[in-house]
């Protein structure tokens, strides 16, 4: 219960929602009007200032409004006021970068009490010398909570031990297993580990009017076909204007054989022809950053479970399981056997291309590709 004082009496802050108007403390009567006064008060004298106040300040201070105005209007005290912009003014003008580098440099020096490996002597010789033991900063974390479980100043997280050997001892780094580069904290779940992965993505309704249009070469479509084995699949990829198709084999579906995959196999068309690449939601796709990186194409996603977004892929799948059943095991086909009934699909006339092929018109080999 948070106690204040006005005219000399203590009053307290939690009462009875009915008794807001007239309270009765200490034989006195409190009205809502001063309530309201010294509540005001009080906020002005414990929040710090805000990056959108202090934008607000140097408007007001550049416009030559009064002190007291711009108090009020900020809702803070004077002295406070006058405290923000005597460290963050430079010939007389106040400058908000400035003033919150200087709030931050406070901060970091009233929380230095609070660094525990810097402070904590016997703490700090402890994590060395286990250090150059090859102990990881896992392995030292847990002995200490183990052995000294009762003890709270002798015990440690293994962030802070990484963060004070990054930022204080460098000299310790080659203790560490890991060597590639700075240890990367791992935060929060593996379902808000997905979501931050979603977010990277680029959905289908932000790609370029023309790909829907299926105005140019150059534009695919990607995805996998599984079989009854589920292990091995193929990768297919399909070019929306002239429904030419890719297919290569998967001995597993998985992100690093993908991405290897669908490299290897783009490095092969003309750069012309690679603008852009809309896949499905599926794992086998999650280094999409690294493959767009490579073979320097735009990657979009459709949305999860809506399939028709990628129609033209959808119905290439299709023709292709005339040959691969749903049923039939993909362990035992080879690349050629994919191939040779991929050159059949290719070769094969189509009426939206005015009877002319798939591969006719990828190659720019006929005139007769207008779409109906």
């Amino acid at each position: 219960m948070i106690c204040q004082v006005l005219s000399g009496t203590f009053y307290s802050e939690t009462q009875h929602p009915k008794n807001k108007k007239e309270q009765l403390i200490s034989g006195k009567i409190v009205n809502e009007s001063t309530l309201i006064i010294h509540n005001q008060i009080i906020s002005m004298l414990n929040k710090h200032f805000t990056l959108k106040q202090r934008n607000e300040l140097s408007v007001l201070l550049r416009a030559k409004i009064k002190k007291k105005d711009i108090a009020k209007l900020l809702n803070k005290d004077r002295t406070s006021i006058w405290r923000e912009r005597k460290g963050a003014e430079t010939n007389g003008i106040y400058y908000v970068r400035k003033a919150k580098r200087l709030a931050k440099e406070k901060r970091t020096k009233a929380n230095a009490r609070f660094r525990k490996i810097e402070n904590n002597k016997w703490l700090r010789k402890y994590i060395v010398r286990k250090l150059k033991k090859y102990w990881s900063p896992e392995q030292i974390t847990g002995r200490l909570k183990t052995k000294y479980l009762c003890d709270k100043t002798k015990q440690i997280g293994k962030d802070s031990i990484y963060k004070h050997i990054y930022n204080k001892r460098k000299d310790l780094i080659k203790y560490l297993r890991c060597q590639k580069g700075k240890y990367r904290r791992r935060y929060g779940t593996r379902i808000r580990e997905k979501q931050r992965e979603e977010l990277k993505k680029r959905r289908i309704d932000t790609r370029p009017e023309i790909v829907e249009k299926r105005l140019r070469i150059g534009d695919w479509e990607g995805d996998t076909v599984i079989g009854k084995d589920r292990k091995p699949a193929i990768l297919t990829h399909l070019e929306r204007k002239s429904g030419y198709l890719l297919a290569d084999k998967l001995e597993r579906a998985t992100a690093e054989l993908t991405k290897q995959t669908t490299i290897q196999r783009f490095k092969s068309i003309p750069r012309k022809k690679k603008h852009t690449i809309t896949y499905d939601n599926g794992s086998e796709f999650s280094d999409h950053e690294l493959t767009e990186r490579e073979i320097k194409i735009d990657i979009y996603f459709a949305y999860p479970y809506h399939s028709w977004e990628r129609g033209c892929n959808e119905n290439a799948n299709g023709l292709l399981r005339q040959f691969f059943p749903k049923k039939s095991f993909f362990a035992t086909i080879t690349q050629e056997q994919i191939q040779k009934a991929v050159g059949l699909i290719n070769n094969r006339p189509r009426k939206r291309l005015n009877y002319s092929t798939p591969y006719e018109v990828f190659n720019q080999k006929t005139k007769c590709c207008t779409l109906e």
